[in-house]
C-alpha cells in the first residue's frame, strides 16, 4: 500500500494534490510520502519481531535524501552506506554511528579514515586487501574496527543481471571457499575485530528461495568457523526483497521474508544486520511530470513526450525496467502509446506500446515506483541540470532538493586562460 490516490478524479499524494506541486515546484519533480515511509518501516520490523534485536540498516543507494534518510532515522533505522558521501549523508541526517554499516568493493584510504572517525557499527571487508589497508590504518592509530567479511557465496538470485552480485563472476565479497583461509589470516591482525559474515546477493528477488540458498551457506560457515576458535556474533544477511512494479506482480511480503529468516538463522545465536533498500523507499515515490505534446508515429503508436528524461530517470533505458504511467487527472479513457523524454536518443523511453491513461499536451503524469534508484541515479545528461524532490506529511509538503539548473551546473566548470 502507498499513499498515492484518487481523490475526486484527482492524483493526491497523502492529502496533496499533485497539481499543487507541479504548480510551485515545476516539473519533472520527484514526490516522496512520508506516511508511505514510515508504514514501509514499521511493515519491514514487524516482520523481523521474531529476532533478537536485529540491525535494520536502511540502504542509502536506493534514496539518500537526507530528508526520507531522517525519516527513517526517526523510526529507528540505521544506514548502509557504500562511499565517503553516503557515510556523510547518513551522519548529516541523525543516524548514530554505531548503527552504520559501511559496505562496498572499492572503499579508498580517505574512506575507511573516514568510517573509522566516526566510529561507525561495522565495515562489511570485501577483499583480502582492503582488510589488510583497514587493518593498517587502525593499528598506526591504535584502534581495533569492527568488522564482518563479506562472502560471495555463488547464488544465482534470479534478478537482473546488472544487479545481481552474489554470483562467482560478480565483483562483490570474497569466494566462499576462500573464508576460512581469510579469516584465520585477519582474525590475527590487532586492527581488525573480525566479528561476524555478511553477504548480500541481489536487488529485485521475486522469490525467497535464493535467499534460503545463501543463508544457508552462511549458516554452515558460521559453524565451521565456530568449531575453529572464531567467536562470530554479527552476521550481516544484506537486503535485495523485491517490490512490485506493475499491477499483477506477485512478490513475497516482508513478512514471509522475516519467517523464512527465522526458521532459517534459528540456533545461529548472533545479531542479525539487514539492510533494506527498495523495499521500504520504492512505493513511497513518484516522478511528476509534464506531457510536452502527443507526437504522431510512423506506423506504429504515438509517442507521449514528456519534461522527465533518462537523465532523471535512469532505470528504463539501463535495465529495460517497468514503471507505471498514469495521469494525475485521468478521464477514463485509454490510449496506446510509446512513451518517450526529450533527449537526444533513442534510449530514453520510458515504455513502447503501453497501454496507459489517455493524456494530451500539458497534462500531468506520474511514474510510479520512482521512489528508489530514481533521483540518486540522475545525470545532467543533454546539460538538463538535476531533478527537484518534494517530500508530503499529511497535508502540506516542502522541497527536500532543490532543481540544480544547467547554469548553476556550468557555472562550476572553467575555460582556461590559453583559450
Amino acid at each position: 500500500m502507498d499513499h498515492f490516490q484518487i481523490h475526486d478524479g484527482e492524483l493526491y499524494c497523502e492529502d496533496v494534490p499533485l497539481t499543487a506541486i507541479a504548480e510551485a515546484v515545476g516539473t519533472p519533480v520527484y514526490v516522496y510520502s512520508r506516511a508511505t515511509l514510515e508504514r514501509h518501516a514499521q511493515v519491514f520490523t514487524e516482520a523481523l519481531s521474531g529476532l533478537d534485536n536485529p540491525w535494520i540498516a536502511f540502504a542509502l543507494k536506493s534514496n539518500p535524501n537526507l530528508a526520507v534518510v531522517k525519516v527513517l532515522q526517526r523510526q529507528g533505522f540505521g544506514a548502509d552506506v557504500v562511499s565517503g558521501g553516503e557515510l556523510a549523508r547518513a551522519l548529516a541526517a541523525g543516524v548514530e554511528p554505531e548503527k552504520i554499516v559501511f559496505s562496498g568493493v572499492g572503499k579508498t584510504h580517505v574512506e575507511l579514515i573516514a568510517g573509522l572517525d566516526a566510529g561507525i557499527g561495522q565495515f562489511n571487508l570485501e577483499s583480502e586487501e582492503e582488510a589488510l589497508d583497514l587493518a593498517h590504518i587502525a593499528e598506526a592509530r591504535g584502534v581495533s574496527a569492527a568488522c564482518a567479511l563479506r562472502v560471495n557465496p555463488d547464488v544465482d538470485a534470479g534478478t537482473h543481471e546488472k544487479i545481481s552480485t552474489g554470483k562467482a563472476e560478480n565483483k562483490f565479497g570474497v569466494p566462499i571457499s576462500r573464508a576460512e583461509e581469510l579469516f584465520a589470516k585477519l582474525s590475527e591482525r590487532p586492527g581488525l575485530h573480525l566479528r561476524g559474515v555478511a553477504l548480500h546477493i541481489g536487488s529485485q528477488l521475486s522469490s525467497l528461495e535464493p535467499f534460503e540458498q545463501a543463508f544457508a551457506k552462511l549458516g554452515s560457515l558460521i559453524q565451521t568457523l565456530r568449531s575453529q576458535g572464531h567467536r562470530i556474533t554479527h552476521a550481516d544477511l544484506g537486503g535485495g526483497l523485491g517490490v512490485p512494479y506493475k499491477a499483477g506482480d506477485v512478490l513475497p511480503s516482508p513478512a514471509d521474508y522475516g519467517a523464512m529468516v527465522a526458521r532459517v538463522t534459528r540456533g545461529w545465536d548472533v545479531r542479525l544486520i539487514f539492510e533494506p533498500g527498495r523495499v521500504i523507499s520504492g512505493n513511497a515515490g513518484v516522478l511528476l511530470t509534464r506531457v510536452i505534446r502527443v507526437k504522431r508515429g510512423g506506423n506504429g503508436p504515438p509517442f507521449v513526450v514528456v519534461d522527465a528524461a533518462m537523465n532523471d530517470l535512469a532505470r528504463p533505458a539501463l535495465y529495460g525496467a517497468w514503471h507505471d504511467f498514469e495521469a494525475v487527472r485521468p478521464n477514463g479513457t485509454r490510449m496506446t502509446a510509446n512513451i518517450v523524454g526529450p533527449i537526444c536518443e533513442t534510449g530514453d523511453t520510458f515504455a513502447r506500446d503501453r497501454d496507459c491513461d489517455a493524456v494530451a499536451k500539458g497534462d500531468l503524469a506520474i511514474f510510479r515506483t520512482a521512489g528508489a534508484y530514481g533521483a540518486t541515479m540522475a545525470s545532467s545528461y543533454n546539460s538538463r541540470g538535476f531533478v527537484a524532490e518534494v517530500l508530503v506529511d499529511g497535508d502540506k509538503f516542502a522541497v527536500v532538493a532543490d532543481r540544480i539548473l544547467p547554469e548553476t551546473i556550468f557555472a562550476a566548470e572553467r575555460v582556461p586562460e590559453w583559450l
